[in-house]
């Protein structure tokens, strides 16, 4: 038999300390996404800033296809709640936008100026205001806390209004963290300030999802094994609750790099985000 135990937990959810040259990272996000940004400012496909919300970071970037939107895309971005804002993903909107949909990029409050329950409503709030401004079927994706936070959004919980739920055709959670109770004993608690009760209420695998929720849990092959676990951890248990779940595991691919499908309209990470069906 063989037992599997986390003994060091901080280790476990630690990313660039266990990836080879992951030292390149945030720094080799920045370049790409603000020649994205410049690009689609170039030919007027570019909203930059849009107010959805009262703090300093309610703000998100929507950029536009050549043509009428098909649709809505909503990307969070992932920091474990405490990093980065939407100016670093930028290009990630690519491969959605060349498909012909919009995407909303929104930044939000960071800990521990907030706790995550607070971010929660906020990503709820940019989610209502895209969903305002691009009419059509509404798909949402994150990385890492981000897929945390766009799966809260299909949660029974969801901070949303009825008639942007039900717009809803497919949720992509990216490396999530779906369960947040082992996060308590990391050294990030200090600033994320996780208590029981909050773990509960906003852990999408402690939830009950919403009727006809449809997600796919997708996740690098050669990222922490936590990562992988709580990849696996929400698609079944969720199948159990009625939802529609997919699993997959993308060979090689680590925590830093496992986004970089969503920049290619060709890649299957786009088109498995933009399937209806």
């Amino acid at each position: 038999m063989i037992f599997h135990q986390v003994s060091d937990w901080n280790d476990a959810y630690a990313n660039a300390a266990n990836i080879p040259g992951g030292e390149r990272w945030p720094g080799a996000w920045v370049q790409p996404a603000e020649a994205y940004r410049d690009e689609l400012q170039g030919t007027a496909r570019a909203r930059l800033d849009i107010s959805y919300g009262e703090n300093a970071r309610n703000r998100l970037d929507l950029f536009l296809p050549q043509r009428s939107p098909q649709g809505l895309v909503v990307f969070v971005h992932g920091g474990f709640w405490r990093a980065f804002d939407k100016s670093y993903w930028s290009n990630l909107a690519r491969g959605s936008v060349d498909s012909g949909y919009a995407v909303a990029m929104p930044s939000y409050t960071l800990c521990p100026a907030v706790r995550i329950a607070d971010i929660t409503r906020e990503v709820g709030a940019a989610v209502e205001r895209a969903a305002s401004m691009v009419e059509g079927p509404l798909f949402l994706t994150g990385h890492s806390a981000g897929g945390h936070l766009v799966t809260r959004m299909i949660s029974a919980t969801s901070p949303l209004p009825d008639q942007v739920r039900a717009r809803i055709q497919h949720t992509l959670s990216i490396s999530g963290l779906h369960d947040l109770r082992p996060l308590m004993k990391t050294a990030m608690t200090a600033d994320l300030r996780i208590d029981e009760a909050e773990a509960w209420a906003e852990s999408p695998a402690l939830l009950h999802p919403l009727p006809e929720a449809r997600v796919t849990c997708w996740v690098g092959g050669a990222e922490r094994p936590e990562f992988i676990r709580q990849n696996a951890l929400l698609a079944n248990i969720w199948t159990g609750l009625g939802a529609r779940t997919c699993i997959i595991e993308e060979p090689g691919r680590h925590h830093f790099d496992v986004i970089d499908g969503l920049a290619d309209h060709r890649h299957p990470m786009v088109r498995a985000l933009l399937s209806a069906t």
